[in-house]
């Protein structure tokens, strides 16, 4: 995502497809593409190339690529993966160690080693993209290979969490021989030892995939198949899977759309919708280069102005909720501090605000968005802001917008003074809703120190294996964005899966990341 769109506890569960739709019988007899599965999304990759990719592109990823851990259906804990076992040496959790499998390959016979993972880690801070997971790594001073099927990571402070980045895509291993050590991979090819191989690649069309034989790892998978078409259109999306071109959908569908699949018409057209809540999220970002922006008291006023209730009524219709943290609800340590800050929205607030600034003169911004990212609906949720800013008579907001590529260089690149963001969790861990928006470099590209965070609250909650120990420096985090206001939290969202009916698996086909898993999904072959 994010962007990196990834809960806990929320997004492992789906309601069973096949239980909605009846029961079936899985033939392992038959032609192979006959019974591909064809999905639809509108998170189309930005890169093939795992070092220089934090956002959708980790759909793809986990199913291409592998990683030393990972997150099985049901589990909030990293479990082995092309690692055999791995643990913390020392009880300061700065030295962790991992013992791989014997006799792993990548697709092109290269072996998967010590050194082919000391390779693929190290090039992601050699590399250092802008928009690359090289931040998640920030902890890890240096990699050891004592011998071929041993890792040792070196970490420059305590971080129990440096275990769930092991098991993201961001971790994803990659062949060195293909894979330069200081350069993005730029072919259009993947190389990994992920469940599947990419046989082929259309850049904003389509990832063709079979089953990659050599593939030695937890994922049990339950087709041979997959093709993944990119819309950038929900609307054809939908269209598509109504006339049978695809067999599922996930991500990007508008609340129209949702209650259209979701509608008798469909349900008799052989269409099934699952729901389920997420961790989801959407934000504004501002920009304190912008001088207008880099006043507390114009951010403060716009948090006081915002209706959420309104946004998520006129916008999405019941397929969201109002959020008030950076921390969703579901997650541990989640709070509402910025509903404790601001309340409901009232304009008569935000004027006060800005009188006893010194600001009597409506504020002109900018806020931007992208268009091909996050679905349809996401025009709407602007202009939606927009109409509640302008009608206050304190702004006067114009809208832009850019496709993702060029959205995504933009934001990075500090050019946007106030833009929208989803974020899809990384890991299943409430840091990954604190950390990744902090520091001089962070996902969003614009610098937020606060010193209370990264001094005192992130390394005191790194230090606890016990994840849930550390919900009173969450908490006190949560807080610290509330009064700061360089972020505003504006709504999570559900998780919606359609499919024909004829699939199955949809209940477990999603990680801790909200990724879709496609080797959960099969064709029943009987009825």
């Amino acid at each position: 995502m994010f962007n990196r769109t990834r809960c806990l506890q929320i997004t492992a569960a789906l309601a069973s497809i096949s239980l909605l739709a009846g029961c079936g019988l899985l033939s392992d007899d038959g032609d192979d593409e006959a019974k591909r599965i064809v999905v639809g999304t509108t998170s189309a990759p930005s890169t093939l190339d795992p070092a220089a990719a934090w956002d959708g592109s980790w759909e793809l990823y986990r199913n291409v690529y592998q990683t030393l851990l990972a997150f099985p259906t049901g589990s909030t804990k990293p479990q082995p993966d092309a690692a055999q076992n791995c643990e913390f040496t020392d009880t300061a959790n700065q030295a962790y160690r991992c013992t791989l499998r014997k006799g792993m390959k990548f697709s092109n016979g290269e072996p998967l080693d010590s050194k082919a993972v000391k390779h693929s880690l190290d090039r992601i801070k050699t590399i250092g993209s802008k928009v690359g997971p090289k931040d998640l790594f920030g902890s890890l001073e240096k990699i050891e290979t004592p011998d071929a099927l041993t890792v040792v990571f070196h970490l420059n402070t305590a971080d129990a969490t440096f275990p769930y980045v092991l098991g993201s895509p961001a971790a994803s291993l990659v062949a060195p021989k293909e894979y330069p050590a200081d350069k993005v991979r730029q072919d259009g090819k993947v190389t990994g030892s992920g469940p599947y191989v990419l046989d082929s690649y259309k850049e904003g069309a389509e990832s063709v995939l079979s089953r990659n034989d050599s593939y030695t790892g937890f994922a049990n998978r339950r087709n041979n198949a997959v093709t993944i078409r990119y819309f950038t259109d929900s609307t054809k999306m939908v269209s598509a899977l109504k006339s049978k071109d695809i067999d599922a959908t996930y991500r990007g569908l508008s609340a129209p759309e949702i209650r259209d699949l979701q509608s008798p018409d469909s349900h008799a057209a052989g269409v099934q919708v699952v729901e389920n809540v997420g961790a989801e999220i959407r934000y504004l970002v501002f920009n304190p280069k912008d001088p207008a922006v880099n006043k507390l008291p114009v951010r403060q006023a716009i948090a006081q102005i915002i209706d959420r209730g309104a946004l998520v009524s006129k916008v999405y219709q019941g397929t969201a909720e109002p959020l008030y943290s950076m921390v969703p609800k579901g997650v541990v340590g989640h709070k509402t501090p910025f509903y404790d800050l601001y309340g409901h929205a009232d304009v008569d607030k935000a004027k006060k605000i800005l009188k006893a600034a010194g600001i009597n003169q409506p504020v002109d911004l900018t806020f931007w968005y992208t268009t091909d990212r996050y679905g349809s609906s996401t025009a709407d949720e602007f202009t939606e802001l927009k109409r509640q800013l302008d009608e206050s008579g304190l702004f006067r907001i114009t809208l832009r917008s850019q496709p993702w590529k060029a959205f995504q260089e933009g934001y990075k690149n500090g050019e946007y003074p106030i833009f929208g963001r989803g974020w899809f969790p990384d890991f299943p861990d409430p840091d990954n809703f604190i950390a990744p928006f902090v520091g001089k470099e962070n996902a969003v590209g614009t610098p937020y120190e606060p010193t209370d965070i990264l001094n005192d609250l992130l390394p005191k909650s790194r230090r606890e294996s016990d994840r849930s120990a550390g919900v009173r420096e969450f908490e006190a985090a949560q807080q610290t964005f509330a009064q700061d206001v360089r972020l505003l939290p504006l709504w999570q969202g559900k998780l919606y899966v359609a499919a024909r009916e004829d699939i199955a698996g949809a209940e477990r086909a999603l990680d801790p990341q909200t990724a879709m898993q496609m080797w959960e999904l099969y064709r029943k072959t009987s009825w």
